[in-house]
Order: C-alpha cells, then structure tokens, then sequence
C-alpha cells in the first residue's frame, strides 16, 4: 500500500509539472484564441459505410483482438499479418472517428466481449482549440466505457501518435505537435493509477529529444508510411506474445 501511494504521488507531481510547463508555454507564445471545452462527432458516409461493414462482418467473440480507433488505425488493415499472429484479428479503425465516434460504436464490440482491445484515440479530438486536457479526458471517459461495459477484456492503450506540422497540411491541428506528449503524460498517469496496460509508441516516433513525427515515418505529416506502422507493429508485438 505504502508503495502504490508513494507511485500516485509521483505521478501526481509529474502531471502538475506538466501542466505548469504547458502554461508557461502558451503564455510566452501568447495564444489569444479561445480554448474549446467539449469535443462533438460528425459521422460522415465512410463512418457509416464502415459500421455497416462491421455489422456484415460480426465475427467478434471472446478470443478476438479488436484494433479499436481512427483513420491510423483503418489504414493498418490487416493487424493479424502485420503483427505477425495467427490470432483472430479484426480492424475496428474509421477514418476520421474520435473518442465520441468510437464510444458511440461501442455496442459492436463490447457485448461480446472480446479477448482485447488495443485503443487508438485522441489524435482527432485535438482538432481546432479542444485543450489537451479535454483531449486526455476524453479518452479516460471511453477507457472508463470499455471498462465499465466488458471488465474481462483486456485493455491495452496507446499512446497519441506525434504529428509533424512541416507541411503545413493538417491545419486543423496546427500548433499542437508540443499539445501531444502532454495530453499523452495525463493518459498515462490514469493508466497507471488503475492498472491498465499503457503502450508508449510516441517516442519510436519521434526524432532525438522533439516531439515531431519523423519525415520518414510519415506521407503527410499525420498518416504513416509503411515504414512508419512497421515501427508501430514491433512495439505491440510484445503485447501480442503475452496474450
């Protein structure tokens, strides 16, 4: 007990200095607009053409591994090959899906409550001024949904992947590359402080001390190259090996 209340203090304060650190930030680069609180999903054709695909497809049982999250996620395709397993697998990735999309289509997944989910989130709720504190709340609010609807399943959360803003493409998120680890460091001390599995892919990602994505790993600053889920698929083969 002593040792676990010694591990939230810690936490706690890394957080805390995280938190002032951002402040400092935002106050130096002097940041006028106004900061939004809440995060709202539009599901266009592709969101609803993808459920409809999920509803055909069913497939979901006690031994599948779901792949849980966003257009990261849907562009990996075949998990089970990348990784490089023989379990059952399936893609539960939508383009364009944030933390609201996927808590909404959660009745596909958790009632038959798989063997794991391997969670992807938060990427898209940082778009426009939604604080990273929004963000990481956000994704603790689904952790809690998928905890709370199949206790079984393992949960397994990664971590937000870093962006790279170089070619200006992703406006949407522009000024957020630094917002990341931040939102990442908020996740990962929940996680921690309710024994859930944190994956940190972040810094595979990134190049030497920054917190941008590497131009190799990347074709447009935000979705991955080959290479890029090749270094993403290495890091959750450990994980797959212990299932």
């Amino acid at each position: 007990m002593r040792i676990n209340i010694c591990r939230l203090l810690a936490v706690l304060l890394l957080v805390c200095l995280c938190c002032d650190n951002v402040a400092a930030q935002r106050r130096r680069r002097g940041k006028s607009r106004r900061a939004r609180t809440t995060v709202r999903h539009t599901g266009g054709n592709h969101h609803q053409q993808r459920m409809a695909q999920f509803e055909r497809e069913g497939g979901i049982d006690s031994t599948t591994i779901v792949m849980l999250g966003n257009s990261l996620t849907e562009n990996g395709k075949d998990w089970a090959q990348r990784i490089g397993t023989t379990q059952n697998v399936v893609n539960r990735g939508i383009i364009g899906d944030n933390t609201v999309g996927m808590a909404e289509r959660l009745y596909q997944i958790t009632p038959y409550h798989p063997k794991a989910i391997f969670l992807m989130a938060g990427i898209n709720d940082m778009v426009g001024n939604t604080t990273y504190e929004v963000v990481a709340q956000h994704v603790i609010t689904l952790i809690d949904a998928i905890r709370q609807q199949s206790p079984q399943t393992q949960l397994f959360v990664q971590s937000i992947l870093p962006i790279n803003e170089t070619d200006g493409r992703w406006r949407t998120l522009a000024g957020r590359t630094d917002d990341i680890p931040f939102a990442n460091m908020l996740i990962r001390a929940y996680c921690e402080t309710h024994d859930i599995t944190y994956v940190d892919i972040f810094p595979r990602m990134v190049r030497g001390r920054s917190n941008m994505l590497r131009h190799e790993l990347t074709n447009d600053g935000l979705h991955l190259t080959e290479q890029g889920y090749r270094v993403w698929a290495f890091e959750l083969k450990k994980y797959f090996n212990k299932l």
